[in-house]
């Protein structure tokens, strides 16, 4: 059978990669509109040329970054031309992890078209220039599209400035383009939550309602969970209309590594102490309250030490109160560029991965994919009725802590570090769910997947 049949029939009714696993299931309006022979005739068609359509994704940041939606962005942006796909991102000049950075206006990396628009530079830490930032992006964002944009085109749009579904959906339906929500996050819901000021309640309630117009308007929201999914259903999108593709990291490049082989313990001076590590983003929606307790109630021990990696608007704050507590027990370092991922996630024997449990179904941390490729245990500080918390005790790859309980955090710390066949144990089952679930090219197949039938798809969506 020609592979082009095969991989259609496997992927004729749901989204699945071709080992069989599930990845989510194929909008019904698709399902019906052809049969799987018309659909793989017309696959065959277009199997030594590109389809007609282009792909465009839209994101405030994009590669060269190293953040985590950067990093996502830029897996399935080059996977798609390299497959021979047309692909075009829209982005800011901005890097996340240097406000300073200025990038080229038009550049083409590795057959992707990057179109990068002006935007205000604030930056972060004030709100009302933040905002701003925003405010810009969107304008800017939108007036590029408009001028780029063709009927045909997929526009994929991340949720990186937030709401940006809106300015999307309204440029979509103008140019003919068919629209792919990828929701790495929910707002206003989000901000509500962290008492961002200034959202009163009439406000809210516009946002929410220009938003569910946005994810109706697409034809398919892409989530990263399933209480995400829940959540957007509720919201009046049609179940066909939502799918779930987890994030993933690329377990090709990050494995595990001992300590022995791994210099950055030297070089970072942590020795052959048991290791607590933080890697990522120091967001609001995490909580550090917790895992700063937990150091106190270690810092005496000089066989633990707490290392963190990243940054973001939490990570002052955090080296603050480090200072003021003098825990001399913890160590920083910046965000690691991507080809160092596997010596830094690979440096601490076990990771810390935190969200607020308010935020369950609104965010999906990203940052526990890496620990899994690197065979490390976790340790979830967080709802463990929610999405991690749940993975992580039903996979047993770690333990999971209520929001403010440092003593059963030092206790599983202390237990991990006295068990070294367990926590070895949890690392090597962590590392076979990552391979089973979260790998690169398994998501990478879904998302090929569903922008191959969103590129042939022609019908209506919801108004």
């Amino acid at each position: 059978m020609p592979e082009a049949i095969r991989r259609y029939r496997v992927v004729s009714t749901e989204y699945r990669v071709p080992s069989g696993e599930f990845v989510g299931r194929m909008p019904e309006a698709i399902r019906r509109k052809r049969s799987n022979a018309e659909r793989a005739h017309a696959f065959c068609r277009n199997t030594d040329k590109k389809l007609q359509g282009r792909i465009f994704f839209l994101n405030r940041f994009f590669y060269p970054d190293h953040s985590a939606t950067s990093q996502l962005l830029g897996d399935i942006a080059f996977h798609l031309a390299d497959s021979g796909e047309s692909v075009h991102v829209v982005t800011s000049r901005l890097r996340y992890d240097d406000p300073e950075a200025r990038l080229e206006r038009e550049t083409d990396e590795r057959g992707v078209v990057i179109h990068r628009v002006w935007t205000s530079r604030f930056g972060r830490h004030w709100l009302p220039g933040r905002a701003i930032d925003y405010l810009t992006f969107y304008l800017s964002a939108g007036w590029a599209l408009l001028r780029l944009l063709q009927r045909g085109d997929v526009l994929v749009a991340k949720t990186d400035p937030p709401m940006i579904s809106v300015m999307a959906a309204a440029v979509a339906r103008l140019k003919g383009a068919r629209l792919v929500n990828w929701l790495q996050d929910l707002y206003p819901e989000v901000a509500v939550v962290l008492g961002v000021p200034g959202l009163v309640t009439p406000l809210v309630s516009a946002l929410e309602f220009l938003r569910n117009r946005s994810l109706r308007a697409a034809s398919m929201n892409v989530v990263l969970g399933h209480r995400m999914r829940q959540r957007i259903e509720k919201l009046g999108v049609a179940p066909e209309r939502v799918t779930v593709i987890p994030n993933w990291s690329d377990g090709h490049h990050i494995r595990p590594i001992s300590r022995s082989d791994n210099p950055l313990r030297r070089d970072w001076g942590l020795g052959e102490r048991f290791v607590v590590g933080y890697s990522g983003n120091f967001g609001r929606s995490h909580e550090f309250g917790t895992v700063l307790d937990a150091a106190a109630r270690l810092s005496s021990d000089a066989t633990v030490a707490f290392l963190f990696i990243g940054g973001g608007a939490q990570r002052e704050g955090v080296e603050r109160e480090v200072a003021q507590r003098s825990l001399g027990n913890c160590v920083f370092q910046p965000y690691q560029p991507r080809d160092a991922l596997a010596g830094s996630l690979g440096a601490a024997d076990v990771h810390l991965v935190t969200l607020k449990p308010e935020l369950e179904g609104l965010i999906v941390p990203s940052k526990i994919y890496g620990v899994l490729a690197a065979g490390r245990p976790v340790l979830f500080v967080g709802d463990r009725h929610g999405e991690l918390g749940e993975l992580v005790e039903s996979q047993r790859i770690g333990f999971v802590v209520d929001p403010g309980d440092a003593a059963a955090l030092e206790t599983h710390i202390r237990w991990l570090a006295a068990h070294d066949d367990e926590w070895q144990a949890m690392g090597s089952r962590a590392r076979a769910l990552f391979e089973a679930r979260f790998d690169r090219h398994i998501a990478l197949s879904g998302w090929s997947a569903l922008l191959d039938d969103a590129l042939e798809f022609e019908g209506e969506p919801e108004k």
